[in-house]
C-alpha cells in the first residue's frame, strides 16, 4: 500500500484570523487527512488560545471539499459515547462523509481532571476505553441503542439517519497495550501510535524502529485472535514523538529517509504537525510545504 501523508492542525488560531486559511491550504497541498487534537487544552499551549475540536472540524468541513478530516485523538476523558455519536453523525453529514475518528484511552493532564474528577489510573482508563469503544460503535451503526454499562449507558439513544459513511465513519484506534490493541483489531479501520514514549528522551531512531516493529507484531497477534488480517488495518504514525523529534522536517531528503524506514515497517500513513512558531512543532513553513508536495512521490 502506498504511503499517505496527513497533517495535524492544532486549534490555536481564531477561525477568521488564520484558522480557515490553514485548513484550506492543507487541502491545496494535497494532504490526505487534516486532523486536530480533541483536548480542552494541551501542554505548552495551556495558557494560550485553544478551540474545540468538533466545532473546528465542522467549520473546516464547510471550508474544504476533498480533504478528509479527523480527531487525533478523542478520548473518554471528557467525552460520553451518546453525545459524541450525535455530534460525529452531524459532522459526517456536514462534511459529506469525510470524517475519521481517531480515538484513544486518554492520559493524565488537564483533560483528565477538568470535569472535577480524580485522574484515572492506567487500568481505570483502559477499563473505560474497553466499554466506550464498543458502545460508540453501536451508536454509530444502529438507529436506537439501549445498553447499561459500568461506566457508560444509553437508553433509547436514537441516531437516525446514521453516518453518511457506511456502516459508520472509520475508527483509527490509538493503542500500544494489549487491551487497546484488541479494541483496534475488533473495531478499528486503522491503528495509531506515537512510538514508544520511553525512548523519546534518550532512545535512538534505531531503537524506535525496533519498538514500532514490536508494536506492529503485537497488533498482528491481536488481529489474528479477532479473525482479521492485519493488512486490512491502516497503520498511522503520529510524527513528533519518536527520538527523531522534528528533524525529519528539516528537508525533503530527511523526511523521505524517515518515512521510508517506517513505510518498510508497514505504516500506511504519517501525520505531521502543521508548523507553529515558538513551539515544539516549530518548522520552516516553506520546507514543510515542499515535503507535502514532493516527498510522497519519492516513496514507493
Amino acid at each position: 500500500m502506498s504511503l499517505r501523508l496527513s497533517t495535524v492542525i492544532l486549534p490555536v488560531d481564531r477561525w477568521h484570523e488564520g484558522g480557515r486559511a490553514t485548513w484550506q491550504r492543507a487541502e491545496e497541498l494535497g494532504f490526505h487527512t487534516a486532523y486536530t487534537y480533541d483536548h480542552l487544552s494541551w501542554r505548552t499551549f495551556r495558557d494560550g488560545p485553544w478551540f474545540g475540536a468538533l466545532p473546528t472540524l465542522t467549520a473546516a468541513a464547510t471550508a474544504t471539499e476533498r480533504l478528509r478530516l479527523g480527531t487525533l485523538v478523542t478520548s473518554p476523558n471528557f467525552r460520553h459515547p451518546v453525545t459524541l455519536a450525535k455530534e460525529l453523525i452531524s459532522l459526517d453529514d456536514v462534511s459529506g462523509g469525510r470524517v475519521t475518528l481517531g480515538i484513544g484511552a486518554g492520559g493524565n493532564g488537564f483533560d483528565a481532571t477538568a470535569l472535577g474528577q480524580e485522574a484515572w489510573t492506567p487500568k481505570e482508563r483502559a477499563d473505560r476505553f474497553a466499554e466506550f469503544v464498543p458502545l460508540l460503535d453501536r451508536l454509530l451503526t444502529e438507529d436506537a441503542v439501549s445498553q447499561r454499562g459500568t461506566f457508560y449507558s444509553a437508553e433509547e439513544a436514537r441516531n437516525i439517519p446514521g453516518c453518511v459513511q457506511r456502516p459508520r465513519l472509520p475508527f483509527a484506534v490509538a493503542a500500544t497495550g494489549p487491551r487497546g490493541l484488541r479494541l483496534a483489531a475488533r473495531h478499528g479501520q486503522a491503528w495509531v501510535t506515537t512510538g514508544d514514549p520511553k525512548l523519546y528522551e534518550t532512545g535512538t531512531p534505531e531503537e524506535s524502529v525496533e519498538a514500532l516493529r514490536g508494536q506492529i507484531g503485537r497488533l498482528g497477534a491481536a488481529c489474528e485472535e479477532a479473525g482479521r488480517d492485519v493488512a486490512d488495518l491502516g497503520k498511522v504514525l503520529l510524527h513528533g514523538f519518536t527520538p527523531d523529534r522534528n528533524r525529519p522536517l528539516d528537508s525533503v531528503d530527511a523526511f523521505v529517509e524517515f518515512a521510508g524506514r517506517h513505510q518498510e515497517l508497514g505504516f500506511t500513513e504519517i501525520a505531521v504537525h502543521w508548523p507553529i512558531a515558538g513551539s515544539d512543532f516549530a518548522a520552516d513553513q516553506a520546507v514543510f510545504e515542499k515535503i507535502a508536495t514532493e516527498a510522497v512521490g519519492q516513496l514507493f
